[in-house]
């Protein structure tokens, strides 16, 4: 690990101003991937600003009858509030879904949604890597590539985006509240935060140098039966082949977002009024301009009988 400095901020706009201010600083909070990455010299900061004590840490309600949750909420206190528990159960399903009850005490709401790729050539700094290394070229393409992107991906880069409670996120249609060092604040759907690879996949999201996360917002309540399916090559502790979040009412109508499976949470919402018709014809729409490998083309099936299991058990659940 590389020597670096530290500052342990008092005020949101401080520490957004100390990073955007400082080339190679970055945030810290619960580091369950910052420092991992920083143990591999993936990750190098010369300057860390922890925001550990801004207390952005409460779930509350809002005037919309939704709820905004603090960037420093745990995954494991966010999953346990009964009021997300009760109307947004996508969402604690997707939580516990992922890591370990260690790393969720540990993790943020923030951090989770920070998160880097799992790609395993990202993470082998003998192999090129334009994520890691912009222009080295990606060792992935013609690589081993099982547990990587089918749609959404580029020439330069086929990692995906490898959280789980971003998907429930993307179902939920939720809310990035963000703080620049100026003062400005802005809402980022979630549809937008996470990018697209393109020629740029060193950049994981569309936050700006030092824009800090204050707080994810949920709007009101969408009723119907909420599931986070999670299919993966263990049964805990594993990133997914493909994870399927999903709201279904009793008619048959949805959402539903695919994990595992792109740069970010993969949803489209043109292809949601199939949802009655079954998973095959969501699945059509949904990964019409897949481009899989010979390694990965596995998981278009894969993604397509998920969703089938998914719709068949609300259909139980409803009967």
């Amino acid at each position: 690990m590389k020597a670096f400095t530290y500052t342990r901020a008092k005020d949101p706009v401080e520490a957004a101003r100390i990073v955007a201010s400082e080339p190679g600083a970055k945030f810290i909070a619960g580091g369950t991937n910052l420092l991992d990455l920083m143990k591999l010299e993936i990750e190098t900061p010369t300057h860390l600003v922890d925001v550990q004590d801004l207390k952005l840490d409460a779930i509350d309600a809002t005037d919309g009858g939704g709820l905004r949750i603090g960037a420093l909420v745990s995954n494991t206190r966010l999953a346990a509030d009964k009021r997300v528990r009760r109307d947004y159960a996508v969402l604690t399903r997707a939580i516990v879904a992922g890591a370990s009850g260690q790393l969720r005490n540990k993790a943020t709401t923030a951090g989770n949604l920070l998160q880097r790729t799992r790609c395993p050539y990202f993470y082998d700094p003998n192999m090129a890597c334009n994520k890691r290394k912009p222009g080295s070229g990606c060792a992935a393409i013609g690589g081993y590539s099982r547990q990587l992107g089918v749609i959404g991906t580029s020439d330069a880069c086929i990692a995906t985006y490898p959280g789980d409670m971003a998907v429930a996120l993307r179902v939920l249609d939720a809310g990035v509240e963000t703080v620049k060092g100026d003062g400005q604040r802005r809402t980022i759907p979630i549809a937008d935060f996470h990018r697209l690879w393109g020629d740029r996949p060193d950049r994981d999201t569309v936050l700006e140098k030092g824009e800090l996360i204050t707080a994810v917002t949920l709007p009101k309540p969408v009723g119907g039966t909420h599931l986070y399916r999670k299919v993966r090559d263990r049964s805990s502790y594993a990133f997914a082949l493909v994870s399927v979040a999903a709201v279904i009412a009793k008619d048959g109508t949805g959402r539903v977002a695919f994990g595992g499976m792109a740069p970010r949470p993969w949803r489209v919402e043109a292809a949601e009024g199939a949802m009655p018709r079954g998973a095959k014809a969501v699945a059509a729409q949904v990964f019409a301009d897949a481009r899989p490998t010979r390694d990965n083309a596995f998981k278009l099936t894969l993604a397509e009988r998920t969703l089938a299991s998914v719709i068949a058990e609300a259909r139980e659940m409803a009967a």
